[in-house]
């Protein structure tokens, strides 16, 4: 289990540039850490710090994944969304495919209000 981040570390992570946090984890031998092109939605001049929740979407099949699977309070995706913790990121692998449609603005305010540091993904928005 992952320690908790504290605040004295995220403070000091605050003013760490991704390029230096990828050098360091590369030193101690985190190689691939990263999602590639990713890019701000709306850039604040601050830094996102957060432990990461993750998710991994993955391709569906059109004829068992209709619309209505998301009506279902158990679909990965609402219980993603759900049991994110607060000051965490959530941090989404949709395969770089934008039609993975990986979050929407219902979705991330939900974050938002509980309290969510943010969202990462590099499918579509």
């Amino acid at each position: 289990m992952a320690k908790k981040l504290t605040k004295k570390t995220r403070d000091l992570l605050m003013n760490v540039s991704t390029a230096t946090l990828c050098t360091a984890l590369f030193k101690v031998g985190l190689k691939n850490q990263f999602i590639q092109d990713v890019h701000p939605v709306s850039p604040k001049g601050k830094n996102m710090v957060g432990q990461a929740y993750t998710m991994r979407y993955i391709p569906a099949r059109e004829d068992l994944n209709p619309i209505s699977v998301f009506q279902d309070p158990k679909h990965p995706q609402r219980v993603g969304v759900e049991e994110c913790p607060k000051g965490h990121v959530m941090v989404i692998d949709s395969r770089k495919d934008p039609r993975a449609a990986s979050a929407g603005s219902i979705l991330v305010t939900r974050l938002m209000v509980r309290g969510c540091a943010g969202v990462v993904s590099d499918g579509g928005f």
